[in-house]
Order: structure tokens, then C-alpha cells, then sequence
């Protein structure tokens, strides 16, 4: 997945449509993939940037390490 859905989108369309249990626990559980997914690599290009590249994007050093060190299920 290339954008992931966001928890307003998801409650749009488990209350829009009649949808099993089952089926509104496996969106949910695809929408928390997918966010670890794409947090897991944004951490990992930042983690690839160089000074200029972080200083480029308004982050420290000091920064950059806090938010690559952080765990994927984390935000």
C-alpha cells in the first residue's frame, strides 16, 4: 500500500456499510500494518539522510536519532 487509510476513513466505512465483525477487525488490523509498514520505512530513509538532508527538512541530529530509534508501532 502506497497511502495508507486513516482512522476517520476507516469509521466512514464500517458505519456506511453493514459489514461482519470479522471484516471490520481485518480492516483494522490492514490499516495498523500498513501504518507500521510506512513507519518502518520513513525510519529507515531518514536513518539514510545525510546532515544536509536532515538540516533540508528542519530536523537536528538529535532529532533524527529520537524518532529513528523509536520502535515501528510507535508514533
Amino acid at each position: 500500500m502506497t497511502q495508507t487509510m486513516n482512522r476517520s476513513a476507516l469509521d466512514y466505512l464500517t458505519a456506511a456499510t453493514t459489514l461482519p465483525a470479522v471484516s471490520v477487525l481485518a480492516l483494522r488490523v490492514a490499516v495498523a500494518v500498513a501504518k507500521w509498514s510506512e513507519r518502518r520505512r520513513t525510519r529507515a530513509d531518514l536513518a539514510k539522510l545525510d546532515v544536509h538532508g536532515r538540516r533540508d527538512i528542519g530536523l537536528t541530529e538529535g532529532q533524527a536519532l529520537r524518532e529513528t530509534q523509536k520502535p515501528f508501532w510507535r508514533a
